[in-house]
């Protein structure tokens, strides 16, 4: 998908504070998936769809200074604070481009092929970017599975609120997006012939971090609100005050995590 296509273009001036939110809020998840892969220094490493900054540092310090990152994005401007000596920042759409030229102990997206029309023709590439060994780790949402900003609706702020969030769905919809990718991943990790398959899911309800990331994705997409008619300007600033004020008990879509090892030849296991 081209940066035109995307809903939440990193070009926005909200997206730096949306990468954080997303961070504070996934990183703890995303690195427990790492554990379970055994991440050790020496590791060459590629994060698809880097967005931010602070995973790729994170995966850096990991791999240490023997290991390398290569850190790919369709628009690589906010991940280039991550730029170091054993991290590399490229731009680069996982679909359309040739995978990198070399192989990785740990190929590593999220809440990207959710967002990519030609997902399966992505997910193919990473594949073939692994090492026999390597680990592939997958994380996306799946909005379908809980479509509610407030799962528990008892008032017209929580009532605002799942509006607004039903429109979002709507539009990122519209723009290409699978609203129920996430529970496809194991199905695909399994087709693809990957070993040591094991998913879960992480469900955000009420935690403080879900708070400036609504705020960041809401002022990201208030113009589309408006001008596809789903809630009006005073709406809006209505249910951002609420958010402001911690009234509301706000939710994320469970975001699936799945790992697998690519098979080393004739083994039929890592």
């Amino acid at each position: 998908m081209s940066g035109s296509d995307y809903l939440l273009e990193n070009r926005k001036a909200e997206a730096a504070q949306r990468f954080a939110a997303l961070s504070a809020l996934f990183d703890p998840v995303t690195l427990r998936q790492f554990d379970a892969c055994r991440m050790a220094a020496g590791w060459r490493c590629w994060e698809v769809g880097a967005g931010g900054a602070a995973l790729v540092r994170k995966i850096a310090e990991r791999a240490g200074h023997a290991g390398r990152v290569l850190a790919t994005d369709i628009d690589d401007s906010w991940a280039q604070g991550a730029a170091s000596q054993n991290v590399e920042v490229r731009k680069h759409d996982v679909a359309r481009d040739p995978p990198p030229g070399e192989l990785f102990d740990l190929v590593h997206a999220r809440l990207v092929l959710v967002h990519v029309s030609e997902r399966e023709l992505a997910f193919r590439n990473m594949i073939s970017a692994l090492k026999p060994g390597g680990w592939l780790v997958i994380e996306d949402a799946d909005p379908a599975l809980q479509p509610l900003s407030c799962i528990d609706a008892y008032g017209p702020e929580q009532e605002l609120a799942n509006r607004i969030r039903q429109g979002f769905r709507t539009l990122l919809s519209a723009r290409g997006a699978d609203l129920s990718f996430g529970r496809k991943l194991p199905r695909m990790f399994r087709q693809a012939k990957m070993a040591n398959i094991a998913a879960e899911a992480y469900f955000p309800v009420a935690l403080p971090e879900c708070i400036p990331l609504e705020i960041a994705t809401i002022k990201m997409i208030r113009s589309d609100l408006l001008s596809n008619g789903i809630a009006t300007d005073g709406e809006i600033e209505q249910h951002l005050e609420n958010v402001q004020a911690g009234t509301l008990d706000l939710s994320q879509p469970p975001m699936i995590s799945v790992r697998g090892c690519k098979p080393v030849s004739g083994a039929g296991s890592c």
